[in-house]
C-alpha cells in the first residue's frame, strides 16, 4: 500500500507508560505505521525542559519506554524508532530556527503559561522552558513531516510549526512544508482515584502490568460514594470502574449499567469482572513485554539503526538548511 506521508511524533522517557500513554497515543501510532511513513522520537532533551536539575536515569527510562512501544504494536520493520539527542541535527536546525523566531510567539504559548501554573515548585524561568515548542518544530521540520498527531492541548504547538516553516520559507526560500495537525482519538480514563490519571498522583496502571497488579489497583478504585450497601441502586456516570468497563468491557458495558442502577450486582463482583477483562485485554502486551526483556540487545538494536534512518534524513534536511541559509 502506498503511504499518504511522513509522520513525526515523540513521547519524553519516564520510565514505563501507563494506560492513558497507551490509550492517548500509542494505539493510534500502531495504526499510522501501517498507513504513514513513521518518525516515532524518544525526546530525551524535551524531558530536560522540566527535569533538568534532576534528569534521574534517563537511559533506564529509555529502555523501559521503547519496550513498552514494542510491547504495544510498534514495529521497527514499518517506522524508524529512534533517540532524538543521537541525531545532533535536530539541535542544529533548533539553533537556528531561534534567529528568527520572535519571543512573542514562545511566550503566547497556552501550555508555557499553563505549566508555569502547574509546576510552580520547578525554576522554570529558562530558556530551555521558553523555547521547548521551538525545539519541538525542528524535530518536525527536520523529517519534512506532513501531519503531526497530538492531543488537543498540543494543538498549538503545531500552529507555531506552521508559522516558523512559514517565516524561514519567506526569508530564505521554499524548504519546509507546513505541517498539518491529525488529533488523536483519545479515550480518557481517570486514575484509580477517579481524578485525571497521572504519575504525579500515584493513581497510574501500566499498560504492561501483570494480572496481579491489575487486580490489586483495580480493588482499590473509587465507585459511586451514595452507594452504601450491596443492593443499593447505583449511579454507574460517578464510577471510577464503570469508567474502565466502557472501554476494556465494551460489549457488556449496557448489562453492567443495567444491573447497577437496579442494584443487582456489587462493587466488588463488579470490580472482579472489570479485572478479568483489563487482563484478558492487556495479555499480548505484558507476553510481549516479558519476551523483549529477555533481550536487551535487541532494543539497543533498533535504536541504532533507527538512529541511522532518521540521520540520512535529517542530514539531508540540513544540507538545503545551510544552503538556503548561506551558510
Amino acid at each position: 500500500m502506498e503511504k499518504k506521508g511522513v509522520i513525526l511524533s515523540g513521547m519524553r522517557p519516564t520510565g514505563r507508560l501507563q494506560l492513558g500513554n497507551l490509550l492517548g497515543a500509542l494505539d493510534n501510532w500502531v495504526k499510522l505505521q501501517e498507513e504513514y511513513h513513521c518518525y516515532f522520537s524518544v525526546v530525551d532533551w524535551h524531558a530536560l525542559t522540566t527535569d533538568y536539575e534532576n534528569p534521574g536515569d534517563v537511559k533506564g527510562n529509555i529502555k523501559e519506554m521503547v519496550i513498552d512501544w514494542l510491547s504495544a504494536g510498534l514495529d521497527p520493520e514499518k517506522c524508524v524508532i529512534f533517540r532524538q539527542s543521537e541525531v545532533k541535527e535536530h539541535a542544529e536546525l533548533h539553533l537556528l530556527l531561534s534567529m528568527l523566531t520572535p519571543l512573542s510567539w514562545l511566550e503566547r504559548c497556552p501550555t508555557y503559561k499553563d505549566q508555569i501554573v502547574q509546576l510552580k515548585e520547578k525554576d522554570l524561568a529558562t530558556y530551555g522552558f521558553l523555547g521547548y515548542p521551538l525545539l519541538q518544530a525542528a524535530d518536525i521540520l527536520i523529517y519534512k513531516a506532513d501531519v503531526v498527531p497530538v492531543g488537543e492541548d498540543q494543538a498549538p504547538h503545531i500552529e507555531l510549526t506552521r508559522e516558523v516553516a512559514r517565516r524561514f520559507n519567506y526569508f530564505y526560500g521554499q524548504v519546509f512544508p507546513e505541517p498539518g495537525t491529525l488529533l488523536n482519538t483519545v479515550k480518557l480514563l481517570p486514575g484509580v482515584d477517579g481524578r485525571k490519571m497521572s504519575k504525579s498522583y500515584g493513581n497510574t496502571i501500566n499498560m504492561s502490568a501483570e494480572p496481579q497488579e491489575i487486580k490489586e489497583k483495580v480493588r482499590m478504585m473509587v465507585t459511586d460514594p451514595q452507594r452504601i450497601r450491596k443492593d443499593d441502586p447505583g449511579n454507574p456516570e460517578v464510577c471510577t470502574v464503570y469508567a474502565f468497563h466502557k472501554i476494556f468491557n465494551l460489549q457488556g458495558t449496557e448489562e453492567i449499567e443495567e444491573v447497577c442502577r437496579k442494584g443487582k450486582i456489587g462493587c466488588v463482583q463488579c470490580k472482579n469482572n472489570l479485572a478479568e477483562k483489563m487482563i484478558e485485554y492487556l495479555r499480548p502486551i505484558y507476553e510481549k513485554r516479558r519476551e523483549l526483556e529477555k533481550n536487551p540487545q535487541y532494543i539497543m538494536n533498533i535504536l541504532e539503526e533507527g538512529r541511522q534512518k532518521a540521520w540520512d534524513k535529517a542530514s539531508q534536511t540540513m544540507a538545503q538548511v545551510r544552503e538556503a541559509m548561506r551558510l
